[in-house]
């Protein structure tokens, strides 16, 4: 479907959900775990668009949202509740969400956590003697020689945290982070570091070409790598989490439907389904029970690799992103 085709054609929009969502390899398989058995059972067509959030919060303003039901990250809701662009959660309205155990962090007051993904270290096992094993033995360049990878601002949050887990801030102690000790740390593996990636696919690509030795990455991008029969593997110590949910722009018309999705893609079996085709952890614990030890051993929720990552605090990011978006930028240029 176009971006710009019209609901009316569908009383009111009942029948029909506009979703937005990032495409690729994730909508593929929310199409086949989540939509269409949606569809199936309720008679709800699911259409799927690829809006940027500048662009749904651009509608919001104008009074003509142009999807129903937004999918993106938690911290993307952050902002656009504050921008009054969301409609407020009637949780009364979830069943699913009832007794479930979902952690709290992930049930925010404007959006519905979905299912988690982390940011990884991943590393060519052909390339190093011993494996790493934690982020200060990414930045241990001495021991670990060879080029690295680390993300750029332009991509996504720049990855302080690593900086000050290798710098030896503990998981629990990371937040609010110190800005100026992450940057310290940073600025002493920058001359090991080949490129700051500034594309989701491009440490993938450096790896696989045996450019860097090792590189932080979306988990799911070293699942592909692994699949292909590459000498890679990662490490799940210090792995950043970060929830994607569901978030009802401010004045979308068809508000039920997209309560019915919500509900529907928060049940056990459901989660679970998605899980098996997307590197990508329910946040629903009574899903985790119905993957496999296969399954579990790549999602970032599993019990062993809860213990060792952590939840990036969206509160303070979505405080101080632009902040440290221009402090990256003038240490970049420096």
């Amino acid at each position: 479907m176009g971006s710009g085709e019209s609901r009316t054609s569908s009383g009111g929009g009942k029948k029909r959900l506009v979703v937005s969502n990032s495409g690729g390899a994730y909508n593929d398989a929310l199409v086949k775990a989540i939509y269409e058995p949606f569809t199936k059972e309720t008679g709800i067509t699911v259409t799927t668009v690829n809006y940027q959030s500048a662009q749904v919060i651009a509608q919001v303003k104008q009074g003509r949202p142009q999807v129903d039901l937004m999918d993106n990250g938690l911290l993307i809701f952050q902002k656009m509740a504050r921008l009054d662009c969301l409609e407020p959660v009637d949780y009364d309205r979830l069943k699913s969400v009832k007794g479930s155990g979902i952690a709290q962090a992930q049930l925010p007051e404007h959006a519905v956590g979905k299912n988690v993904w982390a940011s990884v270290m991943a590393y060519r096992t052909d390339s190093l003697k011993r494996a790493p094993r934690n982020w200060a033995d990414f930045w241990n360049t001495h021991s670990f020689s060879g080029p690295r990878s680390l993300q750029s601002v332009e991509v996504d949050l720049p990855e302080l945290e690593f900086a000050l887990l290798a710098d030896g801030v503990p998981l629990d102690k990371l937040y609010p982070l110190d800005v100026d000790r992450a940057f310290a740390s940073m600025s002493r593996i920058r001359g090991d570091v080949k490129k700051f990636w500034n594309t989701g696919a491009l440490p993938a690509v450096l790896l696989g070409r045996k450019e860097v030795v090792a590189t932080s990455l979306w988990g799911g991008r070293a699942d592909e790598l692994i699949k292909q029969g590459q000498p890679v593997a990662y490490q799940w110590n210090g792995a950043r989490r970060m929830t994607n949910g569901w978030g009802i722009p401010k004045g979308a018309d068809n508000t039920d439907a997209a309560y019915k999705l919500i509900d529907f893609s928060l049940r056990p079996e459901v989660q679970a389904a998605f899980s098996k085709l997307y590197s990508g952890s329910p946040v629903v614990p009574a899903a985790i029970k119905l993957l496999s030890e296969d399954d579990l051993v790549n999602q970032p929720t599993s019990p062993k690799n809860l213990k060792t990552g952590f939840d990036a605090d969206v509160a303070w990011w979505d405080k101080n992103r632009d902040a440290v978006a221009k402090r990256w930028q003038e240490w970049a240029d420096a």
